[in-house]
């Protein structure tokens, strides 16, 4: 059987759907080579001296590993030159990376998180790279670029989608035509698409949360876990599984393959009342994606594609996945916060 390669997809994509640009799709395959790079990196681990930790904080307050950094430089340097872009926003940068005066400019923006699910870079579990693309504001057309123009609901998003290094690695991508995803041929140097129209199934039976957090959790997360554990003689009728790899590319890539629900909620935590993860560079693109394949993605109480950035580094709460269960949780979110 003969795949279509991801330069073929876009191709097709922009000639007879008109669902990606000309810029847009330079761009996707730009980051795709970068993902290449870095898969190839991963890979190495030991061998190439990438495992451990730099001793550094990263503006998030967290230790940043030696393959952060690295797959944080492939991207840029990889990004800066191609004229798609006008600026970028990392995880890893406590601000925006306009694109250097002696390239030129484009009309979009790229946001990234390098390298998803780093604590587990040591213990050789799949990790990630997660990508969001924006267009430049009609209004900052004759200057340049400054950190309120990311600051913009997912709806926004004209494309989206993450690389996972595991067993095989892959491409899972969205231009707002549904989720497809791409393998990598490590031998032909090519991403071959392999899962087409990738669809969640709307109940699911396996549920992704760290469980341990459960003293700090709001009561409709802690309602729903515990119908959950009820099995099936609880009011939720079947048995559930628990699975938690710790790595929200990981946790989101099961869950488009065979459904589920990932939870990440906001908890009574200083550090966790607004959620933990990052609204632009995780939230918004795994939500997209979500959407694309027939899912549901929520805060707690309210479509996370609908929220409106105040900040580049703004942590969100995130509840995804098969849509009834998503709906069942926000429910009991509702019943106790009403609209």
């Amino acid at each position: 059987m003969k795949h279509k390669t991801l330069t073929q997809y876009l191709v097709e994509q922009q000639r007879e759907h008109k669902s990606v640009s000309a810029d847009v799709r330079l761009l996707i395959e730009t980051v795709s080579r970068a993902c290449k790079a870095i898969s190839t990196t991963v890979h190495k681990g030991a061998l190439g001296g990438v495992l451990g930790s730099l001793g550094t904080e990263n503006v998030q307050g967290e230790i940043q590993k030696k393959l952060d950094v690295l797959s944080n430089e492939i991207l840029l340097e990889a990004n800066e030159w191609g004229g798609s872009l006008a600026a970028m926003a990392s995880e890893e940068m406590e601000t925006i990376h306009p694109i250097p005066n002696e390239y030129p400019k484009g009309q979009n923006l790229l946001l990234f998180d390098p390298l998803d699910g780093s604590s587990n870079i040591d213990v050789n579990v799949s990790i990630g790279t997660i990508f969001s693309i924006l267009q430049v504001p009609a209004d900052a057309a004759g200057r340049d670029v400054t950190e309120a123009d990311f600051l913009q609901p997912g709806t926004r998003q004209v494309a989206a989608g993450y690389a996972v290094y595991g067993p095989q690695t892959m491409l899972v991508l969205t231009v707002g035509a549904g989720v497809m995803g791409f393998t990598l041929d490590s031998e032909m140097g090519s991403w071959l698409l392999t899962h087409e129209n990738i669809r969640i199934p709307e109940q699911t039976a396996e549920f992704a949360i760290n469980m341990s957090n459960m003293r700090h959790w709001e009561a409709p997360v802690k309602r729903y876990i515990d119908e959950c554990l009820q099995g099936e003689s609880g009011p939720l009728g079947k048995n559930y599984n628990m699975r938690w790899i710790a790595s929200m590319v990981a946790d989101v890539h099961r869950i488009l393959n065979r459904g589920g629900i990932f939870m990440y909620p906001r908890d009574s935590r200083p550090s966790g009342h607004k959620g933990k993860l990052r609204l632009m560079y995780e939230a918004n693109p795994m939500s997209f994606l979500v959407e694309q394949a027939g899912g549901r993605a929520i805060d707690g109480t309210k479509r996370i594609l609908d929220i409106q950035p105040q900040a580049v580094h703004e942590r969100t709460g995130v509840i995804l996945g098969s849509r009834a269960e998503v709906e069942r949780v926000q429910a009991y979110h509702q019943a106790v916060t009403p609209a």
